[in-house]
């Protein structure tokens, strides 16, 4: 069957997400595709080339195309979109916003946040918080799929041999137009890729206490930071912190969660983690109910000591 992935990239490299999209297309079928659009984004193209089992590489250049606008994107996609029976983006905000748009052009259901393909026209994906599993069969010609990267182990970023072939790229839309960008640069890994995370919650009580209690952790594990949604809003970590249903989906090998008590949906954001430690003052907390090693204590105490030790 004819697989096409639409590539999430930065214009000279794919990322991880788009590596295990790739995993997923490579249940449906042999013969997959990959769309890297973009602009001046050769070195992209070239890349996605070498992951294992793409065949093939369709490269669109072009500067309507250069700041991932949605609807340039999609309309590019539409373009190449004949012959392929599923279309394939990740999971993540920027495939959100396209795989809709493609969907409704082709008067198909979209499929999201796919966990498993058990036949070319039936997936299983999370419900109610993954609290549930949902199996989904589709009788649409065309299946448009979002893939969830923590549920697929990424292919191989180098020993493939796909053939890169340019396309015309499609015209600017119209519909919206790039204003600006604010870019959070870290030395931190990047969550979504993160191998550890440090994590905390609303009983951090401020910004500083990040700063004093989890920084030092998360420099010593070499961790990413993350916050559930209660330390997010009450303002004492950024956003794009922010794991759990409505932010970031996390499986590191390691989690580390520190005064989170464990909503439903922080837990649907890590709860696929291979190792979840949980530091917590209340030991009815939801998240010793998930969590593989769990310190009922003050996390002002506990948290500098293991620390210290480390």
């Amino acid at each position: 069957m004819a697989v096409l992935v639409i590539a999430e990239h930065d214009n000279a490299n794919i990322n991880s997400a788009t590596l295990s999209t790739l995993a997923a297309a490579s249940k449906l079928g042999s013969d997959i595709t990959v769309l890297v659009a973009g602009s001046g984004c050769e070195a992209a193209a070239q890349a996605a080339a070498k992951a294992a089992g793409v065949t093939k590489v369709l490269h669109a250049d072009g500067a309507p195309l250069g700041d991932g606008l949605a609807e340039n994107v999609a309309a590019q996609a539409l373009a190449v979109a004949d012959g392929y029976e599923h279309i394939l983006l990740p999971a993540t905000n920027w495939g959100k916003n396209i795989a809709p748009r493609i969907a409704a052009r082709l008067d198909v259901a979209q499929i999201s946040d796919i966990i498993a393909v058990d036949a070319a026209d039936t997936f299983q994906r999370p419900i109610y918080a993954g609290n549930a599993i949902a199996t989904v069969q589709s009788a649409d010609k065309v299946k448009v799929l979002t893939v969830r990267a923590t549920a697929f182990d990424a292919v191989a970023a180098e020993g493939g041999s796909g053939a890169v072939e340019s396309v015309t790229a499609v015209d600017d839309s119209g519909k919206s137009s790039f204003v600006g960008r604010e870019i959070v640069k870290s030395d931190r890994p990047e969550l979504t890729a993160a191998r550890v995370i440090v994590s905390g919650g609303r009983g951090m009580g401020s910004s500083e206490n990040f700063d004093k209690v989890l920084e030092p952790l998360a420099d010593k594990l070499g961790a990413a930071m993350g916050a559930s949604r209660a330390a997010v809003d009450a303002g004492y970590a950024p956003n794009d912190w922010q794991v759990g249903q409505t932010g970031k989906i996390v499986a590191p090998e390691l989690y580390v969660a520190i005064g989170i008590s464990g909503a439903i949906q922080h837990l649907a954001g890590m709860k696929d983690s291979k190792v979840i430690v949980a530091i917590n003052k209340d030991e009815e907390a939801p998240i010793f109910g998930v969590a593989d090693y769990g310190l009922v204590a003050d996390l002002f105490t506990a948290v500098p000591e293991l620390t210290s030790a480390l």
